[in-house]
């Protein structure tokens, strides 16, 4: 009997599936096709157990549905332009381009000895021309479409890297890298018009019906659709021009409770004063070093300056309310005005509080009297609640009701007009950045800014640049900028911002029907491959990475390169848990927290330690993390174990949705299981032609009821539950004593349910069972629904409450001939020793309890 080796099996099936050209995938008219999608990985150097897991569940199912006779499109590519290649040329020397393609190739050649179901021919990274040309030709489409604009907008502004940094880039009000304190900064910037489409894009989430709903509730979140008033207060004393300031409010039954008018810093009027107000121009300067999100103003402490400017409240002339500039107000959410109901928002209770402005209640609880306020009382806007100056009088209802009889009084009196606003705000792709794709306009005195010529992209980036100062290289380059005008041909200079690499991502699913085209899509082939039919990835891309994809996915339509059904690009979204392992640390003599890889560690029943003996402390089960060295490396565990056993461990230890946290112990059990399924094949084949048994019917129905299990668990994602079936089948075949011929077509039916999980093995022991071709193209077996049901049932004999043994009988036997049956079962034979039960309690279709 052979022994089970990884090593050898493994390569040698790599190369069958090659040289047969298994996973290439063909436009075939007259199959149903299938695209299953994992979101592609940045390419940071090497693979991880993460990176193993997420493209073993797309692999699952890419080999399920081609053993199902679709034809099935499974690419790969790399998100390849961004940040940390520019950085790590900034650190240590080099190119981001020698950084990125070195580090591909690394990653390709550790992820090839996975066997996953790639079609590698349709490979590309972002950061090839050919990729980015197209990505320059699609936005010069979007600009004649009116979908791309550039104007003045406050940014991130990292003064030492010189860069504008992206919300997600700003870490407790510095830059990631640099550490510099964030500055705002008015910035000219591109933007795509995403806006235009937010009721769309909102709509549209109630008809994806295959994704999680927590990422269509985030989706719906962010876009954040409101109705509110929206209505002007005459201002006093305010510059001229500046008469009457505009505001939207969400909570206009709050109006009689304001105590105070705000804008933002970067209101036109906070502008406006600025210029002649040094106290004022300082107060904005302070305001401007926070950084944009909402994260980074929630968090700041709340600060406003007084304008000196009053405005007259709109329901009553006399009541004149301070106007301040308030450091936590946006310009670009509403009008970047707003006024301040102390009583019913914290925010506006914490800033009324500070500067000694009045506090009125509106509502107090249903019941309740009105009494004065240690905060404000912030009621969901369903829950009913009395007002005790409401538009209506005083009556009890809830904030919901309140909203719209407000909008209602105002609109009657001519005050303000019901309005719906969107959350979702227009998306800046400009990036002061060298490692992007270049947006391809040109600046030209005469004829201002104009798109290049689609015959002169892709607009390439230029290789000799210099990393030795902070700030884009492009701006310093000698020659690239350079250019003539595509309008009038006289001298211009090209734009020297690149995209933001959300762009890149949001629209490589579309490049992967056709990645070798000579446009951005070929209609035919999206037509055929799109929608994406199962996309994967985690849940940290729910909003932004999904919602620009379904963005770019309707202007790709609108410019002529999609089909109208691709516009949501993603029919099915499953979103996977991370890998987690533990974290082992000791301590220098100074304190400081050493990190050890687990490797490095030996554990043992007591605990662990170094190899040296030193004592380690066990921390906690989290993300496998670089900085925390509680990475496992795939590339050792494919030595160690061989691919079959990592893929078959992350995709059994848990619900592919949850975390799963590696163990060298699971791994090692994973492997155990492989081998004893190797070794069951082995000795069925030893087995003699004329072997008879007599469990063929019993096994004929476990192989059946294993076909339409695991087939099911696999089309619902239940991947550990469809690898419990296939233990417990595995076991079931192990016992069993049936003839030879039905063992071998168990063992054989058994490979192939595993074959998505485990090809190689399942390869390996389709062949030695005389297997014709490849499993890889083998159709998947089909369940016989006459052997999934079943006339007798087993019945489980406990004696005195502990199982004994166990039956099988017609599931209509009486009661009588089943106690019959048990009272002649040797074990309970032998338990009663010659004397009789003092009960036998037989629980029909379930259990029988003998007691002695």
């Amino acid at each position: 009997m052979s022994r089970y080796d990884p090593a050898q099996i493994e390569p040698k099936w790599q190369k069958a599936w090659e040289e047969a050209g298994c996973f290439t995938a063909r436009r075939d008219p007259d199959k149903p096709k299938y695209y299953v999608l994992e979101m592609f990985p940045y390419p940071s150097g090497r693979i991880h157990i993460g990176h193993v897991r997420n493209y073993t569940m797309g692999d699952v199912v890419a080999r399920y549905k081609a053993a199902c006779g679709y034809s099935v499109l499974h690419p790969m590519g790399w998100d390849a332009f961004g940040m940390p290649a520019e950085n790590a040329a900034m650190e240590r020397g080099g190119h981001p381009k020698d950084w990125t393609y070195g580090n591909i190739a690394v990653m390709r050649d550790q992820m090839k000895p996975l066997g996953l179901s790639i079609d590698w021919s349709r490979e590309f990274a972002t950061c090839d021309p050919e990729y980015y040309g197209h990505q320059q030709a699609m936005f010069i489409d979007m600009m004649e479409k009116g979908l791309v604009y550039r104007k003045n907008a406050v940014v991130n502004w990292d003064p030492v890297d010189m860069t504008v940094l992206a919300n997600e880039q700003v870490i407790d009000g510095k830059g990631w890298r640099s550490g510099a304190p964030v500055e705002r900064r008015e910035l000219t910037q591109w933007f795509f018009r995403i806006s235009d489409f937010a009721g769309e894009l909102l709509e549209a989430l109630d008809g994806l019906k295959k994704w999680p709903e927590k990422v269509r509730l985030m989706q719906a979140n962010w876009i954040g659709k409101s109705r509110g008033l929206q209505f002007a207060f005459s201002t006093i004393g305010a510059p001229e021009g500046f008469d009457r300031l505009e505001v939207y409010t969400t909570r206009p039954d709050t109006l009689l409770g304001a105590s105070f008018a705000a804008i933002s810093p970067d209101h036109p009027l906070a502008r406006q004063l600025e210029r002649d107000d040094p106290k004022v121009a300082e107060f904005v300067a302070e305001c401007r070093r926070i950084g944009t999100s909402e994260e980074a103003l929630e968090k700041a402490e709340k600060k406003g300056l007084d304008t000196g400017i009053r405005v007259r409240h709109p329901l009553d002339e006399s009541w004149e309310l301070p106007v301040y500039i308030a450091n936590f107000i946006l310009m670009d959410y509403g009008t970047g005005a707003i006024f301040g109901c102390p009583a019913h928002d914290q925010r506006d209770f914490d800033f009324a509080t500070k500067y000694g402005l009045p506090i009125t209640p509106v509502f107090v609880p249903e019941g309740a009297e009105e009494t004065p306020l240690a905060e404000a009382f912030v009621p969901p806007k369903t829950e009913r609640v009395r007002y005790v100056r409401g538009f209506a009088g005083s009556e009890v209802q809830t904030g919901d009701e309140a909203v719209d009889a407000a909008i209602a009084f105002c609109e009657e009196r001519g005050v303000g007009r019901g309005v719906t606003k969107y959350r979702l705000r227009d998306w800046g792709i400009s990036r002061q950045r060298y490692w992007g794709c270049p947006i391809p306009v040109v600046h030209c005195d005469k004829c201002g800014t104009v798109p290049e010529r689609k015959e002169n992209l892709p607009i390439e980036l230029p290789y000799d640049v210099s990393f030795d100062q902070p700030g884009n290289p492009l701006d310093r380059h000698p020659t690239w900028r350079n250019c003539a005008c595509p309008k009038c041909g006289g001298p211009a200079l090209r734009e020297t911002d690149t995209m933001d690499t959300f762009v890149d991502s949001s629209w490589y699913y579309a490049r992967f029907t056709a990645p070798h085209a000579k446009t951005p899509t070929d209609l035919a082939e999206a037509e055929y491959w799109m929608n994406v039919d199962q996309y994967i990835g985690g849940i940290e891309h729910a909003i932004l990475h999904l919602l620009y994809s379904r963005f770019f996915a309707r202007a790709m339509h609108l410019c002529g390169h999609l089909p109208a059904k691709a516009i949501e690009p993603f029919e099915a979204l499953f979103t996977q848990g991370m890998v987690t392992h533990e974290t082992y640390s000791t301590r220098s003599p100074e304190g400081r927290i050493i990190w050890h890889s687990p490797d490095e560690v030996i554990r043992t029943a007591e605990g662990a330690t170094l190899r040296d003996g030193t004592p380690v402390e066990i921390g906690p089960v989290i993300k496998m993390s670089k900085s925390k060295k509680n990475v496992v490396d795939p590339m050792d565990i494919i030595e160690r174990y061989g691919a079959d056993t990592a893929r078959w461990f992350v995709m059994s230890d848990s619900p592919p949705d949850r975390d799963v946290e590696w163990t060298a112990a699971g791994a090692e059990a994973a492997q155990r299981h492989l081998t004893r399924v190797w070794t069951l094949s082995e000795r069925i084949a030893s087995l003699p032609e004329d072997h008879s048994g007599t469990g063929d019917d019993d096994l004929r129905r476990a192989m059946h009821r294993a076909i339409h299990d695991v087939t099911q668990m696999i089309e619902s994602f239940a991947f550990n539950k469809a690898i419990a079936k296939l233990y417990e089948f595995a076991n079931t075949l192990g016992r069993s004593d049936a003839s030879k011929a039905v063992q071998r077509e168990a063992v054989m039916v058994l490979a192939q349910l595993m074959s998505p999980m485990t090809p190689h093995l399942a390869e390996e022991i389709w062949a030695r069972q005389g297997g014709k071709g490849l499993v890889a193209q083998a159709p998947w077996p089909k369940a016989d629904p006459a052997l999934l049901t079943d006339d007798t049932i087993v019945l489980p004999i406990q004696v005195n409450g502990r199982r004994r043994t166990e039956i099988r009988v017609p599931k209509d036997l009486p009661k009588e001939e089943i106690e019959k049956l048990v009272l002649a079962e040797d074990s309970i034979v032998r338990a009663l020793n010659g004397g009789a039960p003092k009960k036998l309690i037989v629980v029909p279709g379930r259990i029988v309890n003998v007691v002695i």
